[in-house]
């Protein structure tokens, strides 16, 4: 992960702190995205004591999760930065699928539900969403997960080859 994923799935996190409770990130996820920024070598001085809670000391979390979102400038977090911060996450997890580095079902749900659904189902990310849609409906014979995985990764390897396209010029 670089910094440029780091920052983009931190302003997720924020956006969704003010998501219903059942629907804000976890501590446990907050600490983790302080791990993921630190390796990505973003620094703030509140980012190690987020990134180095211990279990049972996750309730800090949210906290130091604020004070990094202001030691790092991503305050006030506007529309721009936010639909900015969903492309480079659906980007992200693309790329991981597609490098076999991403269950590719849970991939795909990722992108469903944190870019393409909120990002108001863009035409780009269209055929992943259809895909991660299809496993929540309620059919008559199990899916043949393989079968879903192949057509995951090939519609995630079709979108960051347009979005090479596009984001090229060529």
């Amino acid at each position: 992960m670089d910094a440029v994923v780091a920052i983009s799935l931190i302003r997720m996190a924020a956006a969704n702190l003010a998501m219903e409770p059942w629907q804000r990130p976890s501590d446990a996820y907050l600490v983790q995205l302080g791990l993921d920024a630190l390796m990505a070598d973003i620094e703030a001085p509140s980012l190690p004591l987020l990134a180095g809670l211990a279990r049972g000391e996750y309730p800090q979390a949210r906290e130091l999760f604020d004070l990094v979102l202001e030691e790092l400038g991503l305050l006030p977090l506007t529309s721009e930065d936010l639909a900015k911060a969903r492309w480079t996450a659906a980007q992200w997890w693309a790329g991981q699928i597609v490098a076999c580095q991403l269950d590719p079902v849970h991939g795909a749900k990722l992108i469903y539900e944190e870019a393409a659904a909120e990002l108001d189902y863009p035409d780009a990310l269209q055929p992943i969403a259809d895909l991660a849609r299809g496993l929540y409906l309620p059919n008559d014979q199990p899916p043949d997960q393989q079968h879903i995985r192949d057509r995951v990764t090939s519609a995630a390897r079709d979108f960051l080859a347009t979005e090479a396209h596009q984001n090229h010029g060529l």
